[in-house]
């Protein structure tokens, strides 16, 4: 039942966007976005904690407008995900530039095999379809939708992309195979992972855990590490900029920690460059850092949430 009501949900709001112009959805979901920002105090809060930890040297006012680009963006994510579940190798290909291409050519070109790191930025579904469609054969690591009925629809719209979905649990054998095929491997590796699973980088002068998995991998396979993220130029163009590869030259510790700090700096450098498009809703720092998470009904900062001024009792 839960799944033919996200499946029929879906189906209808996909319809509804195809319908309307895009500025009554931009209206709608922008609208969305503010309610949950003010109702949803647990992930203002997470959102808020992150970016404070990040940038101790904003304002309150100046993190509270990043922050709530942060939802407007995400807004703009959720229609431009909708419409393009229909859109064609040349329509998604007029929505975006590529910066340094150069950096991903030159990579292939070394015969090796090619991993694009990204990160939860900017529109990364976006990020995918166009560069398959660019490319050719591409395979990305990710997570399905609890939906199994949304996720066939999503994966025939892939298909004609030749995007492959090879899921984060157990992928390992298949992110191999798909680089001795020579086809591009996409990984999101942003996100926190227990200090079992990942060693410690630095990011934002901040302690965190990074996953290794793309360093062991180019260690085993040769493949070189191309960074690589989306962002929006404006309302109708995004741009996907690449970075110079990298690769890991054994699998010594201190190698294997040096690629992934590399990967760690990248991501750090391009939420610099425009904060409001990462995706703050997970708790980054928990593992050195989880006091920042704690007690957000009490915090201050919350209470501040709606305008920056300290509430009277």
């Amino acid at each position: 039942m839960k799944d033919f009501f996200y499946l029929y949900t879906f189906k209808f709001v996909s319809l509804l966007t195809r319908l309307t112009p895009r500025f009554l959805q931009d209206a709608f979901f922008c609208s969305l976005a503010w309610l949950w920002f003010y109702v949803d105090k647990k992930h203002r809060f997470i959102v808020l904690a992150n970016l404070r930890h990040c940038f101790p040297e904003k304002s309150q006012e100046e993190l509270l407008k990043i922050a709530k680009a942060t939802y407007r963006n995400f807004a703009y994510f959720a229609t431009d995900f909708l419409r393009n579940q229909n859109a064609t190798k040349e329509s998604l290909l007029e929505k975006v530039e590529f910066e340094n291409w150069e950096f991903l050519q030159e990579a292939v070109a070394l015969g090796n095999g090619v991993i694009v790191q990204t990160a939860h930025y900017g529109n990364w579904e976006l990020f995918s379809l166009a560069v398959a469609a660019q490319t050719g054969g591409v395979s990305i690591v990710g997570r399905e939708l609890e939906s199994s009925g949304v996720n066939a629809l999503l994966s025939r719209h892939r298909q004609q992309f030749d995007i492959e979905l090879i899921s984060k649990y157990n992928g390992a054998k298949p992110m191999l195979q798909a680089i001795r095929r020579k086809r591009l491997l996409g990984v999101l590796i942003d996100q926190s992972v227990t200090k079992s699973e990942g060693v410690k980088c630095k990011f934002f002068g901040r302690d965190v855990t990074h996953s290794t998995a793309l360093s062991i991998f180019s260690a085993k396979t040769k493949a070189v590490i191309v960074p690589a993220f989306i962002y929006r130029k404006n309302r109708d163009k995004c741009v996907i900029r690449f970075y110079k590869m990298f690769a890991a030259n054994g699998n010594s510790e201190e190698e294997i920690l040096r690629v992934t700090q590399l990967q760690s700096d990248h991501t750090e450098e391009i939420i610099r460059f425009k904060p409001d498009e990462y995706f703050w809703f997970h708790k980054r720092f928990k593992q050195f850092d989880p006091q920042i998470y704690e007690g957000y009904m009490e915090r201050e900062h919350d209470k501040n949430g709606k305008n920056g001024k300290k509430e009277k009792k």
